[in-house]
């Protein structure tokens, strides 16, 4: 496999997941030095996210034309300066633009780094590749985090920033380096793109990646109160069990890769059944330490064994209109991601408890089950879909 290209993009993406996630644990910090509070500092994870979703389709269309090296290239320099802002940031107000600036980059970076690793290898080994460059973003979670949490408690919030943008510097040179050129932009226009994003084929797998983000973040994003009030750990364990499930979430995602270059939609339909299992169980062995980390992990991994699977399934889908499709697949799974958090919060405000809230997960994996089964009918069994098409 072409490894030292997609080892580049990986670099990347590590670095993109890191400067995500990694402010959620500097949050006191944050609020103290600008004087706000937790909850107005919070806001910086969601403006965060709205700029994923709402700069995809902007950069998608502003970097269409470029070589595909370059538009990379172009994007870390984003990414990088973003960062370098956020370092400098003399205000809340200025930290929060600095913060929406980089999202922008965020999208099109792995709409348009998907892209390119499937291009990269033989057509057998696709998703897997794919999910080589998202592992980036798990690992992220598992080492990026809490590394960047303790820097930033350690030296101030300012250092973890410094920190990326020396991420940054070093991934791109990597993809200078490491990945080919020749790669060109969309040759055949944006309106083509565009009227191919209103087939019913490409929307369907870009609403099954906003449904699965949905279940995940529904339960992820209250996983420490859970396992405080419900597995009664201690905020140690909280750590332990969340350095688990990054361990969890990244294997989950190799393993996606692998099983679906065998069979894409029967990756994405066990996936889903399987997920479903285990948060039915999951509110069942909540109390009981050991079962529920290992629940815990298996769901983790789980979920993210979905990521590049629906990446490639919208890829396929949109073959005609790739780089829009990818990048836009991106801003549904952030779009899920706070409206996962919107729903599990609103459930917690209306007097659901902790643990009630893998069975409501569950009921959106099962929608995202049913329409992804919609979507593999004609792949899977087409002399079913092809009669139920003369009926």
């Amino acid at each position: 496999m072409a490894s030292l290209p997609i080892l580049a993009l990986a670099v990347a993406s590590f670095g993109i997941g890191t400067t995500e996630f990694v402010i959620m644990g500097l949050l006191p910090e944050m609020a103290r030095d600008f004087d706000v509070t937790i909850p107005q500092a919070g806001h910086l994870v969601s403006g965060y996210a709205l700029g994923v979703v709402i700069g995809a389709p902007l950069v998608a269309m502003a970097t269409a034309h470029l070589p595909r090296k370059a538009a990379l290239l172009a994007l870390m320099a984003v990414f990088t300066l973003g960062n370098l802002a956020c370092a400098l940031a003399p205000s809340y107000a200025w930290l929060m633009a600095a913060r929406v600036a980089t999202a922008f980059a965020h999208g099109a970076f792995f709409g348009i780094g998907a892209i390119v690793a499937r291009n990269l290898v033989p057509r057998e080994k696709r998703t897997q590749a794919v999910s080589l460059m998202f592992a980036g973003l798990t690992l992220a979670n598992v080492l990026g985090v809490p590394l960047g949490t303790a820097l930033g408690q350690a030296f101030g919030w300012r250092s973890t920033f410094w920190a990326v943008v020396g991420i940054g510097l070093v991934a791109g040179a990597a993809i200078a380096l490491a990945l080919p050129g020749g790669m060109p932009g969309t040759r055949g226009g944006l309106a083509r793109e565009f009227r191919a994003l209103g087939r019913w084929p490409v929307l369907r797998p870009m609403l099954v990646s906003t449904l699965s983000s949905v279940s995940f973040f529904t339960v992820f994003t209250y996983i420490a109160p859970f396992l405080l009030t419900v597995t009664h750990l201690t905020p140690g364990g909280v750590t332990g069990a969340l350095f688990a499930a990054g361990v969890g979430l990244t294997i989950g995602n190799l393993a996606g890769g692998w099983l679906a270059d065998r069979s894409l939609m029967r990756t994405v339909l066990g996936s889903f059944a399987a997920l479903i299992a285990v948060l039915v169980v999951f509110p069942l062995v909540a109390p009981f330490t050991w079962p529920a980390l290992a629940v815990l992990v298996l769901w983790s991994g789980l979920a993210f064994a979905l990521v590049s699977p629906l990446q490639v399934w919208v890829l396929e889908a949109a073959s005609d209109a790739p780089n829009l499709a990818s990048t836009l697949n991106q801003g549904a799974f952030n779009l899920g991601n706070a409206l996962g958090a919107w729903l599990g919060g609103t459930a917690l405000t209306l007097g659901v408890g902790y643990a009630e809230l893998p069975a409501l997960a569950a009921v959106v994996s099962l929608l995202g089950l049913g329409l992804a089964a919609t979507g593999a009918a004609r792949s899977l069994w087409p002399s079913l879909a092809a009669s139920q098409g003369r009926s």
